[in-house]
């Protein structure tokens, strides 16, 4: 009993003290975001140890993570605070570097917050993301089964195989391609269709 009693004191003392888990916190969104900055670095590039990232990567990274949202803050931006934070005679930035980077551009991306809330907000951002993954995911859940019936984009006989509304015909759609392909001794429907319909 006074044991059960003690683990419950404990965690008031936490959850009154919150201040307390805030460096925690910071260090572990910062692994994160470490981790973002790695898988990156090395994308596209097999020999990369992921300590340092090209300048086109690092465009990719935020562009993906929404860093650059082509009104605040645009490519040209991305380009000139990557080659401002990098070292002279090289052609990556470190993560350092990369860090130094994210200062100058979270109070453009995030105009009125202040540079600490700016920079949380950029970090929000690529916190936990990954090449590829960003948006591309949203992107055909939204708009991959609008591309398929999209008829319009379709061409030649698979054209025949939607109606206006972009509908599936089903196998009337296909008739015709069965009976001129040139199989139609072993077509198994050949002048059987007329007949039925």
């Amino acid at each position: 009993r006074p044991m059960g009693h003690k683990s419950v004191s404990s965690s008031h003392i936490w959850s009154s003290f919150p201040s307390l888990l805030t460096p925690f916190l910071h260090s572990s969104k910062m692994s994160e975001i470490e981790n973002t900055f790695r898988k990156f670095a090395v994308y596209g590039d097999r020999s990369a140890s992921g300590n340092d990232m090209t300048g086109k990567n690092f465009s990719k990274m935020c562009k993906e993570c929404g860093v650059m949202d082509g009104k605040a803050v645009t490519s040209t931006d991305i380009d000139i605070v990557f080659n401002k934070v990098k070292t002279k005679g090289t052609c990556t930035i470190t993560f350092a570097e990369f860090q130094q980077a994210m200062k100058e551009l979270c109070v453009k991306r995030f105009k009125g917050k202040s540079p600490e809330e700016a920079l949380q907000a950029v970090y929000g951002l690529i916190e936990g993301k990954e090449p590829g993954s960003v948006g591309a995911t949203k992107a055909t859940k939204v708009g991959g089964v609008d591309r398929l019936t999209d008829t319009s984009k379709y061409t030649g006989s698979h054209k025949e195989r939607f109606d206006e509304s972009g509908k599936g015909k089903g196998l009337a759609g296909r008739q015709d391609l069965a009976d001129s392909s040139g199989y139609v001794g072993a077509y198994k429907g050949a002048g059987t269709y007329d007949k039925t319909h």
